[in-house]
């Protein structure tokens, strides 16, 4: 009999960026490998703040969709709960449209509590107190509950000051300690983030990295044709932002660099993603009177591969204060092409480790302008062959969705104890430069 899987979770399929698209795919391997998984989610809302079409006609009720699989397999349901989403998602709008959601999921796991039990409720974070939903459903049917963390949404908004009430922070930290203390199992994306769930949680982290499908994400040679098909210039020098457009990541550096750059005429600077924070940056791009910055709509998921091998230089930009409270979906893309990428990480945190110790791209300090351009500058002046081969090395040794995921599936049907792949930040030689 197949084991049945209870997911819960604010983001999901059709979502191409973040938390959503590997939820997604997450559930989709499981259901291939024969589990009876059944999915409680938002409407596809991520990253443009608003309901996609045609999600859109069904706003205000709850929708049960049945996603049958090319193979013949049983396939997976997934119920669309309504939820609020703001247009401009501040810090106060943030915690309404978590709770909106939390309160109509809850309808529909209480319901579940009188149905056939699942062996396993996985919960991923954020947000974070959809975990309370998996500790009532263990306490009531005796599932093992699962709490994936994608990043600390709490520390998070402490740090960016989304949230600033000294009373709510602390009650917002008790919450997530008692979701810690009657978590069967917790995991996580990065070794930082494990150091810093483990104080939190006094108990064991699992290591469950975001992954990427090698076969679908791969370097391309011909960067002139692919230039071509995006309207841009074959003869120019593509530095390339794609992902969501959101505060955290600090992206007004982009449009600095570009301004410090204007001169040069074959350099144009690529914004690829949407967010809330995108009208801000087409306001500042105006008001600067950028020529050499060019922004793209979030691209079908069939042309992402070439739109990453477009890029000469990829730039993964994100604050001081986010760093090692989140792992970089978009990064694990770029090291599959093979990108050179321009990383914002500090000392000591997993995202520095891991781009060090394999000489996959450059590291620079994060909210540093002189550092940014000094890298751009470098970056684009000179071939990096052997940071290309890194890249793509180290995202075929450690990221491989096939690795990652059918390990995970492979200790949910055997026993009740999880194993995942360990995933060495030290794979390949570091290199001096």
């Amino acid at each position: 009999m197949s084991k049945r899987i209870l997911f819960i979770g604010g983001n999901f399929s059709p979502e191409q960026t973040g938390i959503g698209k590997y939820s997604g795919e997450m559930i989709e391997w499981l259901s291939q490998e024969g589990f009876d998984c059944t999915v409680v989610t938002t409407y596809p809302y991520y990253p443009q703040w608003k309901v996609q079409v045609p999600y859109n006609k069904s706003l205000f009720w709850y929708k049960k969709e049945i996603i049958a699989q090319k193979d013949n397999s049983k396939g997976f349901t997934i119920i669309r709960c309504p939820h609020y989403v703001p247009k401009m998602p501040t810090g106060l709008k943030r915690i309404i449209s978590d709770l909106s959601f939390f309160v109509t999921s809850s309808f529909v796991i209480i319901g579940m509590l009188f149905k056939k039990k699942n062996d396993y409720i996985l919960s991923v974070a954020p947000p974070f107190c959809l975990g309370l939903l998996g500790v009532l459903y263990k306490k009531l049917k005796g599932a093992k509950f699962m709490y994936h963390i994608q990043d600390l949404q709490i520390e998070v908004a402490q740090d960016l000051e989304i949230v600033k009430s000294k009373f709510l922070l602390k009650t917002l930290f008790v919450i997530e300690r008692y979701i810690f203390n009657n978590a069967d199992f917790i995991s996580t994306i990065s070794q930082g983030m494990i150091k810093k769930v483990k104080q939190k949680a006094k108990k064991e982290v699992l290591f469950l990295p975001n992954w990427v499908d090698i076969q679908k994400f791969y370097p391309i040679n011909n960067k002139k044709q692919l230039k071509s098909d995006f309207n841009l210039n074959i003869s120019d020098k593509i530095v390339l932002y794609s992902g969501a457009i959101g505060e955290k990541q600090g992206l007004e550096a982009i449009l600095d660099s570009a301004k410090y750059f204007e001169n040069i005429v074959d350099l144009k600077f690529v914004i690829c993603g949407s967010g809330p924070y995108k009208e801000n940056l087409l306001h500042l791009k105006k008001k600067m009177n950028l020529k050499n910055v060019i922004f793209l709509p979030l691209q079908p998921f069939e042309k992402l591969n070439s739109l990453l091998n477009v890029a000469d230089v990829h730039l993964v930009l994100q604050k001081n204060s986010a760093c090692d409270l989140m792992m970089p979906s978009k990064l694990s893309t770029i090291l599959s092409v093979g990108g050179v990428s321009i990383v914002t990480a500090k000392p000591g945190s997993s995202l520095f480790n891991v781009i060090d110790s394999n000489n996959a791209g450059f590291l620079i300090e994060p909210e540093c302008q002189d550092a940014l351009n000094s890298a751009i500058k470098y970056a684009i002046s000179n071939e990096h062959v052997e940071i290309e081969s890194n890249a793509r090395c180290y995202a075929e040794k450690n990221l491989s969705i096939h690795k990652i995921l059918s390990t995970f599936a492979g200790s949910l049907k055997n026993n009740n104890s999880l194993s995942i792949p360990k995933i060495s930040q030290k794979s390949l030689p570091s290199i001096a430069r």
